[in-house]
């Protein structure tokens, strides 16, 4: 039985998510349904995160299990002629047994984009989310600060979140202006549901100037949803990146190098915390 990682990458906009739905198409059926094809029996994969209805990825990381050989051009240009236009596997790579694309990922890395001018986007009405009212980026900049780090994110976490703890460790929080379009962009070592969405609305109103960047420490400090502002659109929510250790040789994306602890040493913690003795 041979284990293949796979990149995908998709637009989220006609799914009901990644997950597999029986009313509802998702990503997971079409990548499931064409794999199974080209391998001559029923593939089952385990993808990296669940992105909800209207979602995108620029980097969905998925492995499965197969008995068959097969070349890796198999895997991602046959299988391509199988899936919908808007999806698309990228890379196909064998892996160790030990890999798991869920629970062996250190980071993940979101970016959430917003069209912040007076006109909507003829172009991108499904890629991005659309803010009318001028935001200015500095206020948002100060206010992420108090999001980075080690926190209980309960103020940030959707109300179907069935995670056991709202603990998660943020290590980059960056917003950035080019032109009409800002970004917001998050890694950290994993995601509560809707988690990205809310620090993008909280951001998004202390750029608007509705709040003073202070507020965003307030609402993390509440520990309720309730104190938080609205969930910001899925339509400009992007999964970008994840980031496995290194002996699983898979390309990382450049921003994992920009953390400000360094690689190395958030890979010796991890490893210390899973292996302590």
């Amino acid at each position: 039985m041979k284990r293949i990682a796979l990149k995908l990458e998709y637009d989220g906009s006609r799914y009901a998510g990644w997950q597999y739905q029986i009313h509802s198409p998702s990503i997971q059926e079409a990548v499931e349904s064409a794999l199974s094809r080209i391998a001559t029996h029923p593939v089952r994969v385990v993808a990296a995160g669940r992105t909800d209805s209207g979602v995108h990825a620029w980097e969905q990381i998925v492995h499965f299990d197969t008995p068959v050989e097969r070349p890796e051009r198999a895997w991602v240009m046959g299988a391509n002629t199988h899936l919908p236009p808007d999806v698309r596997i990228l890379w196909a790579r064998p892996v160790s047994k030990d890999f798991h694309a869920r629970s062996q990922a250190i980071a993940r890395w979101y970016r959430y984009r917003i069209l912040n001018r007076k006109v909507a986007s003829a172009l991108l009405r499904d890629q991005v989310t659309w803010h009318h009212r001028p935001m200015d980026v500095e206020p948002m900049r100060a206010a992420s600060r108090y999001l980075l780090g080690e926190h209980d994110f309960s103020s940030f976490r959707g109300p179907y979140c069935q995670s056991r703890s709202p603990f998660r460790r943020v290590y980059l929080l960056d917003i950035q202006r080019e032109g009409d379009e800002l970004t917001i962009d998050v890694v950290a070592n994993a995601f509560l549901h809707n988690m990205v969405r809310n620090i993008a609305g909280v951001l998004m109103a202390v750029g608007g100037g509705k709040y003073p960047p202070e507020w965003a420490g307030e609402v993390l400090a509440a520990r309720d949803r309730r104190a938080g502002g609205i969930t910001a659109p899925p339509g400009g929510l992007y999964f970008a990146g994840i980031w496995y250790p290194e002996k699983f040789g898979l390309p990382r994306q450049p921003i994992f190098r920009r953390l400000p602890r360094g690689l190395k040493r958030i890979e010796e913690e991890r490893d210390f915390a899973e292996n302590p003795g």
